[in-house]
């Protein structure tokens, strides 16, 4: 199975049930069909037809991780900011990281590879997942992220966005970096 929505019936919240739920929130934000995207690449080949005109987007790389006392992390960053794991472990004053698997990707965010997004945290909350986002997107005018499926992105303003977190019951750690 990969990260499409005709597979999306198998995830613990299906992308179309979240985005039912955001809607039922009153979350604004903006929808996109496009082809599968697996990688920041792959991503970057789409950019121009999801960015609304004259704003300041936030485009995301999302990391899902894990220590060697098996903690599970997902970080999410601006899609270009280079990463040395090594080095951010120790900036989240967590030690040595690594890739978490498939199996526990789907097991903690119920998502699969190439669906990261911190709107996995719907269901990472609850599996104890902590989360780390870079503070700049607090700054953009829209957030770019799939809803659980790697072919379709949402755009949310960080306030629709900060509302998100709340109502999921997620709390944020925010990262401020270079």
């Amino acid at each position: 199975m990969d990260a499409s929505p005709a597979f999306q019936d198998s995830l613990p919240v299906s992308s179309d049930a979240l985005l039912g739920r955001l809607r039922g929130w009153g979350l604004d934000f903006t929808y996109h069909e496009h082809v599968p995207l697996r990688t920041v690449e792959d991503a970057k080949q789409v950019e121009a037809d999801l960015v609304v005109a004259g704003e300041t987007p936030f485009r995301l790389k999302n990391l899902y991780l894990r220590d060697k006392k098996k903690r599970n992390y997902l970080v999410t960053l601006e899609q270009d900011h280079v990463i040395d794991l090594k080095t951010l472990g120790a900036e989240l004053g967590v030690g040595n990281l690594s890739f978490g698997s498939a199996d526990r990707l789907m097991q903690n965010l119920g998502i699969r590879p190439g669906a990261v997004s911190p709107l996995a945290m719907v269901n990472g909350a609850g599996q104890g997942v902590r989360f780390f986002m870079d503070a700049r997107a607090k700054k953009a005018d829209r957030v770019y992220m799939h809803p659980l499926v790697n072919d379709r992105t949402i755009g949310m303003t960080p306030v629709d966005l900060m509302t998100f977190f709340e109502r999921a019951d997620v709390q944020p750690d925010w990262l401020d970096l270079a």
